[in-house]
This record gives C-alpha cells, structure tokens and sequence, in this order.
C-alpha cells in the first residue's frame, strides 16, 4: 500500500483503533476523512488534527450508506483507500432471553454488512482510480473465538473469509486488499476498564507496528503484529483447542 498521497476514508475514526489509525495516516501526509455517529467525538478528532475531515455514518444503514458513499464519492473525487474499522463488541448471553438477539443483529449489521455495503458502494469508484486499497479490520477472536461475544467473534470470521474472497475477486485489478488483525488491545470497545487494562497491548504500540508493516511489506495482504500471531495462527500450529480453552477460561 501506498503510504501517503492517499486519500483515505476511516470508519469507526472518532476513538480507539480508528481515531489512532487516522491520526497516523495523517501525519504521513494523507487526507483523511473519518466516519463515526457521534459528531462530537469526530469534531474533537478534527480539531485535534487540522486538516483531517470528518463526515457522519451510521453503519447499520442501508440507505443512509448508499447516500453517504455518492456524497463523499462526490465531494473527495480523489478518494483511493477505504479503511472498515467502526465495529462494536457486546456480551451476550445466549439464552438468556431479553435483548440478546437485538445485540446480536446490531453486531453483524454494524461490523459485517456494514463493510460488505460500504464496499460494495465504493468499489466502483475505487476500481477507476490508481493506487486504491480496501483495507478491513477483523480481530485475532476470528481465528480463536470467544464464547462470551460470539456474534463478535463470528463476524470478524466472515469479515476474514469476506476479504480473502474479495482479494481473489480483485487480484487482477489495481486494487489492493489488506486485512488487519488485532490483539486485545488497549481501546474502550467493551468499557473504559479495557483502555487500562494490562492484559491489553498498548494502542501507541499497536499502531507502530501496524504502519511499520504496511511500510515495510507494500504488497502485504494480512497485517497481523507479534502479539496477535498465537490466536492468528492456532490451528495451523495445532494449538486451537488450548488457545481456546485458556482464552474462555473465566467463563464456563
């Protein structure tokens, strides 16, 4: 991928992974525009980094994505590079009645068609262009997952499966596709205990090595960090079972 020059849409860009992300891409020299639903934490992103844009999105909407990829499409012509990051993380309690199936839809619509119907709206136009990229964010809990967020876990697995496809689909075209796989990492995706939690990587870490690898490796096609590589590559050590089993542990 190329590294600055782009301009770059982020979902998910007001906190976490995202803000961090586009925060990076932009000290490079991008423009970035980040997408999220809270206005004020996208305006606060802005005003700490003059010249990055911000427009709203709800992921969970069909017709509103469809509106909002014609208007950015519209308004950033240069548009090359889609980053899917927005993407939430709930516990569910399988069973037990009340809203779980409600967090179960909000979570495939939000982290799984949400991507599918951005790209879908997008590739056309990135297709047109030079240097574009599709880069999606699954997790290391799609190749080892975790019972307490099995919706989580099961989208970032299609989320997997989905980009692989998409970058056989692609081979032949200018556009490029990459798959970031995080750790647990130190964001509030599931509350503000996780941004401090030591168990977690630090989010500063994360970052530097997730650009250092889309430096290094341009046609890399899985940007997956030391900390991530157990849970990515369990089953082809043969230690799925044991990742499994230490990872759900704490619940039964």
């Amino acid at each position: 991928m190329k590294m600055n020059g782009n301009t770059i849409l982020i979902t998910g860009g007001g906190s976490g992974i995202g803000r961090a992300l586009a925060e990076a891409f932009h000290a490079l020299g991008n423009q970035v525009i980040i997408t999220g639903r809270r206005q004020s934490a996208l305006a606060e992103v802005t005003a700490a980094n003059p010249g990055m844009q911000a427009m709203a999105l709800d992921m969970t909407d069909a017709e509103g994505i469809k509106a909002f990829a014609a208007e950015i499409v519209k308004t950033y012509p240069s548009l090359n590079a889609v980053l899917n990051n927005a993407g939430i993380m709930v516990m569910e309690e399988i069973g037990a009645g009340g809203d779980y199936l409600e967090i179960s839809e909000t979570t495939i619509a939000t982290n799984l068609l949400g991507p599918i119907r951005l790209g879908a709206a997008l590739l056309p136009h990135l297709r047109t262009g030079k240097d574009a990229a599709m880069l999606n964010v699954s997790s290391g809990l799609a190749f080892v997952p975790m019972a307490m967020t099995p919706t989580y876990s099961a989208t970032k697995a299609a989320i997997h499966s989905y980009t692989m496809g998409l970058r056989h689909q692609l081979k032949d075209t200018g556009t490029q596709v990459i798959e970031i796989v995080p750790p647990y990492v130190q964001t509030e995706l599931m509350g503000a205990h996780q941004a401090s939690d030591p168990n977690a990587m630090p989010l500063a870490d994360f970052i530097s090595e997730v650009m250092q690898i889309l430096t290094d490796q341009p046609d890399v096609t899985e940007v997956v960090v030391e900390r991530c590589k157990p849970l990515r590559y369990a089953a082809e050590n043969g230690n799925l079972d044991a990742m499994f089993n230490g990872i759900n542990a704490i619940r039964h």
